[in-house]
């Protein structure tokens, strides 16, 4: 469990990345959650864009995400969706949670 002080320091790091997916019209598929558990697991910190088209808004979705995912909803500003997980993967940086 993230506490505020620690979301607030994860949104900021969130907010100079681009997002790496986003969920359109089709929601979410099983190829979507995986193509986003694979890069949970290679960055740990993950922003996601929900288009106008899809069914759900992103405060809708993000409770979800986080449980199939078994990550860390960070939060849900607009279109934008941001998720952590800590990642086992060798060989790459870790963020320094405060």
């Amino acid at each position: 469990m993230l506490t505020s002080k620690q979301r607030s320091y994860l949104r900021g790091l969130a907010s100079v990345k681009d997002a790496v997916y986003q969920i359109g019209k089709s929601g979410l598929q099983d190829n979507v959650l995986k193509q986003l558990d694979d890069a949970l697991t290679a960055r740990e910190l993950i922003k996601i864009t929900v288009l106008k088209n899809c069914v759900s808004t992103a405060k809708e979705l993000i409770g979800e995400l986080a449980s199939a995912l078994k990550a860390e909803p960070v939060a849900a500003i607009g279109e934008k969706i941001i998720l952590y997980r800590y990642s086992v993967k060798d060989g790459i940086k870790h963020i320094e949670l405060p």
